[in-house]
């Protein structure tokens, strides 16, 4: 089912199946990419209860050895929708027997879509129904649409600081980082690099970029209250994802325990936790 959103200024379409966003247009501009199964298969994936890919895609608990495949399960989940309004909507996913058999905990995970003049608000929120400590990670993971040449565009951060990024090795951090060049708080893109999968940035101080078009602004992502950054694409790719994370992906010489795990958070019982990302076109 895909619900779809608007004000007088912007819409999002937002399909239930992971609450994924998988439009959001201003003046009948789509401002997501559409889907080619040649690159990737998702538009806005949800990343829960991990972010990123586990050493052998594996973790424990109590010495108990679970499967978790990358970015988690949420993202192929129907999820609810316990209430909308013409700019608003919110969907919600709820542990289940499914999601036990690799996930031994109850939650409550919650997506708010919210329009406010040319801004989407995406509030993402987690409830620990369990009566033990719950560790997770989240993610948001929208593709934005590159028209044209992608070395037209650079993203602009709104503080002017050293990037420093942190290399996967099939898909785990080794300890390997390196300086991405920059001026001003502006990186210039261009396929090259991505080579070795994603820029991942651990230790930003800005909190919102702006992507923009032969120096032009297309669009700003803030995300104030997101520790780690993740920037990918893949090799020709008409898209750019801007991911900001509350988790990571393991080290490669991760020992498998989820509650050790780099960047990891740790909900009490009946506690919530709640971080939003806005898109402003």
């Amino acid at each position: 089912m895909i619900v779809t959103i608007s004000n007088s200024i912007i819409s999002a379409s937002i399909n239930a199946l992971g609450a994924e966003l998988i439009r959001l247009e201003k003046d009948s501009k789509n401002y997501i990419w559409s889907v080619d199964e040649t690159y990737w298969n998702k538009t806005s994936p949800i990343l829960f209860p991990i972010v990123g890919r586990l050493k052998n895609d594996t973790y424990s608990i109590d010495n108990k050895t679970y499967e978790l495949p990358r970015h988690g399960f949420a993202r192929n989940f129907e999820f609810q929708i316990v209430n909308q309004t013409e700019s608003s909507v919110v969907f919600v996913l709820e542990s289940n027997s499914e999601t036990f058999k690799n996930y031994p905990f109850e939650f409550e995970l919650r997506l708010e879509y919210e329009l406010d003049e040319n801004e989407l608000k995406i509030k993402y929120s987690v409830e620990n129904k369990s009566e033990a400590t719950m560790p997770f990670s989240i993610g948001a993971h929208p593709a934005f649409a590159i028209e044209n040449s992608f070395s037209d565009y650079s993203l602009k951060f709104n503080q002017t600081e050293e990037f420093i990024s942190y290399e996967l090795d099939n898909e785990q951090f080794n300890t390997i980082s390196k300086k991405i060049q920059s001026e001003n708080g502006i990186i210039d893109l261009n396929y090259t690099l991505f080579e070795k999968d994603a820029l991942v940035f651990k230790h930003l101080e800005s909190n919102e970029l702006t992507l923009l078009k032969k120096k032009e602004p297309v669009l700003s992502v803030q995300f104030e209250g997101f520790p780690y950054l993740g920037v990918w694409t893949k090799p020709n790719a008409p898209f750019l994802c801007i991911e900001p994370w509350c988790g990571l992906a393991d080290n490669v010489n991760h020992n498998g325990n989820i509650f050790e795990k780099e960047g990891i958070n740790l909900l009490h019982p009946q506690e919530f936790f709640s971080r939003t990302i806005k898109i402003k076109i």
